[in-house]
C-alpha cells in the first residue's frame, strides 16, 4: 500500500464525555510516543489511570474560564487542529502554534440530559457544546493532515493503524471526518429539535417547526420493494431492542426489503398480546393468522390454521422463545422466509439452519415504555408525522349499544379480533374466535367486500364462522356489513361507531340478534 498520504500522529487531544476505551486509548498512544492534551474531566481521568497529561491551558496560556464554557476557543488550539503543515508551517512557528495531529472528542450529553422528564430549559441550555462541535469540524475540514474521532467503537483501528504504519492513513482519515460531521449534524438537531419544541419554556410542542432526523446505515440491501430499485437499512442512533431493525440474524440469507418492512408488521403485531403465548402470521404487510395458545407452538399451530394458502412464503413472528418442536413443525409443513422472536433456541436454531433460505431473527425482550413516539410517512415533498397508535382499549372502555350483551367469552374474543384489526390495513375486518383468527379481510375500499373476504378465507380453510365475532378498524357507515356478517354466522361485533347511520347499523345488529359494542376509537391503517 502506498504510504504517501499517512500522516505522523506525534501530539493528540483529548476531551470526551463518554469515557468508554478512553484509558486504554491514551496508554497505546503514550506507548506509540504521542504526547497528549487534554480538558477538565478527561484530563483528570488520564492522570488518576498514571498518565502524562497537559491541560489545553498549559497549550493556550489561558485558563478555562466561565465555568469551563471557554476553554478550547483558543488559535492555539484551533490553529493546531486547521493549519496546513506546509502551507501554514510559517504563521504556525510566528504564533507558537504546534499541531495537532489527532482529535478525540464526543460532545455534552444533551440528548440524555433532556430525556429526563424534569430537565429545565436552563439545565438544557448548559448542556449545549460549543467548543466540542467547533473543534470537530476543524479537524474534519483538515482531514489531510488531522484524524478526527467521535466513536470510541474507532479506537482499535486507529492504535492498530498507528503500531503498524506509524501513522494514519487518507482513506482512514476520510471517513473519520464524515463520521465527525455526521455526530456534529446529529448533534445539533437533537438541539434544534428540543430548542423549537420548547420556544415558550419548559412545556413541550410535540411538532417543532422545523424537524431534524437522524439514522445510521445499518446494511445496504440485495434491493429494494422491486429488483430494479436499490434499498439499505437505516437505525434510529439509540433504536430499541425489541424490533426487527436491531435484531440479531441468527440463520438463512440476507435480509430483503420486503422480508424486513413485512417482519417489522408481524412483529409489532404479536407484542400486542403481551405475556400469553401469541404467533401472527403475515404476508404483504397483513396478519393472515393471528392465535394465542398455550404455548409457541400451540399459537403457531392454530394462527397458520387461519389461512394454510397466504401462510406459504410467509413471516411467522412470536412473542415468546422458540423451541425445536416449534421450528420442527414450521418446517415440516410450509415455507417460510422469516422466523422473529425474542429468543431462538439451540435446538431450533440446528433445525432452521438445515433450510439456508429460512431467516431467523432474535429481536431480543422489548420494553413497552421505548415504543417510538412518532410515526412518519414519506410522501412526493414531504413528510408526513404524527403520534404512534396505541391500543390500550380495556373491557371497561367498551360501550355496549346492542340489545343483547355479549357474555364473557365473546367479550374476550372482542378484544383479541380488535388488537389484530389495529394492524390489518383498511378496511380492515377480522372475524376471530377462542382466541385466533377465523378470517381475516384487507385493504379493501369497500368494507361489506372486506366483510366478505373474510368469510370467503374462513371457507377456504374450512374453518366454522358461526358464533365468531368480528372487528372492524372503523365505523360501519351501512348495514350491509353487518347483514354480510351476519348471513356468515357472526354472534358479536366490535367497532369505533361514529357514523351517521349507527342507529341503523345498530337495528341490523338487534334484528340479527347480534351484541355490538362501540370502542369510540378508530385504527386506520394505510
Amino acid at each position: 500500500m502506498d504510504d504517501s498520504s499517512l500522516q505522523p500522529v506525534q501530539r493528540a487531544l483529548l476531551s470526551v464525555s463518554d469515557k468508554t476505551g478512553l484509558v486504554d486509548l491514551a496508554r497505546g498512544l503514550a506507548a506509540l510516543g504521542v504526547s497528549l492534551v487534554s480538558t477538565g474531566g478527561t484530563a483528570r481521568a488520564l492522570r488518576e489511570a498514571g498518565l502524562k497529561v497537559a491541560e489545553v491551558s498549559e497549550v493556550t496560556g489561558f485558563p478555562e474560564i466561565m465555568d469551563g464554557r471557554v476553554k478550547t476557543l483558543h488559535p492555539r488550539i484551533h490553529g493546531g487542529l486547521l493549519g496546513r503543515r506546509e502551507v501554514d508551517a510559517k504563521v504556525m512557528q510566528e504564533h507558537g502554534i504546534e499541531p495537532i495531529d489527532l482529535l478525540v472528542v464526543n460532545l455534552y450529553p444533551f440528548e440524555s440530559i433532556t430525556s429526563v422528564a424534569d430537565c429545565s430549559y436552563e439545565e438544557a441550555i448548559e448542556n449545549i457544546d460549543i467548543g466540542g462541535p467547533a473543534m470537530l469540524r476543524a479537524a474534519g475540514k483538515n482531514q489531510d493532515h488531522v484524524a478526527v474521532v467521535v466513536d470510541p467503537a474507532d479506537y482499535a483501528e486507529v492504535l492498530q493503524m498507528l503500531a503498524e504504519r506509524r501513522g494514519t492513513s487518507s482513506s482512514l482519515r476520510r471517513r473519520l471526518a464524515a463520521k465527525a460531521f455526521a455526530h456534529t449534524a446529529r448533534y445539533d438537531g437533537l438541539i434544534a429539535n428540543w430548542l423549537g419544541s420548547h420556544m415558550s419554556g419548559d412545556h413541550a410542542d410535540q411538532y417543532p417547526p422545523q424537524l431534524q432526523l437522524s439514522f445510521n446505515r445499518r446494511a445496504e440491501l440485495r434491493y429494494g420493494e422491486n429488483p430494479h430499485q436499490t434499498a439499505a437499512l437505516y437505525l434510529e442512533s439509540r433504536a430499541p431492542a425489541g424490533t426487527v431493525a436491531t435484531a440479531r440474524v441468527l440463520a438463512g440469507k440476507e435480509l430483503s426489503y420486503n422480508n424486513i418492512a413485512d417482519a417489522d408488521a408481524a412483529l409489532e403485531c404479536v407484542k400486542a398480546f403481551h405475556k400469553t403465548p401469541a404467533c401472527v402470521i403475515v404476508k404483504h404487510a397483513n396478519p393472515c393468522g393471528v392465535a394465542l395458545g398455550s404455548s409457541a407452538l400451540e399459537a403457531y399451530d392454530r394462527a397458520y390454521a387461519t389461512d394454510p394458502v397466504s401462510a406459504f412464503g410467509g413471516i411467522i413472528a412470536f412473542n415468546q422463545p422458540v423451541d425445536a418442536a416449534t421450528a420442527a413443525l414450521i418446517l415440516e409443513r410450509q415455507f417460510v422466509e422469516v422466523v422473529v422472536a425474542p429468543e431462538v433456541d439451540g435446538a431450533a436454531l440446528d433445525l432452521f439452519a438445515k433450510k439456508p433460505n429460512v431467516r431467523v431473527l432474535a429481536c431480543g425482550r422489548w420494553n413497552e415504555q421505548n415504543e417510538p413516539a412518532l410515526d412518519f410517512k414519506r410522501i412526493a415533498g414531504g413528510l408526513l408525522v404524527q403520534d404512534a397508535d396505541r391500543d390500550t382499549l380495556m373491557m371497561t372502555d367498551l360501550k355496549v349499544v346492542s340489545r343483547r350483551v355479549p357474555d364473557a367469552s365473546e367479550l374476550h374474543d372482542l378484544l383479541f379480533a380488535w388488537h389484530v384489526a389495529m394492524y390489518v390495513k383498511s378496511n380492515a375486518i377480522v372475524y376471530a374466535r377462542g382466541g385466533r383468527t377465523i378470517g381475516i379481510g384487507a385493504g379493501q375500499m369497500s368494507r361489506v367486500v372486506s366483510a366478505k373476504i373474510a368469510a370467503m378465507k374462513a371457507d377456504e380453510a374450512k374453518l366454522d364462522v358461526r358464533g365468531s365475532v368480528m372487528a372492524s378498524d372503523a365505523f360501519f357507515p351501512f348495514r350491509d356489513g353487518i347483514d354480510t356478517a351476519a348471513g356468515a354466522g357472526i354472534r358479536a361485533v366490535i367497532q369505533p361507531g361514529g357514523s351517521m347511520r349507527d342507529a341503523e347499523v345498530i337495528a341490523a345488529a338487534d334484528e340479527n340478534g347480534m351484541a355490538m359494542v362501540f370502542t369510540g376509537v378508530r385504527h386506520f391503517r394505510h
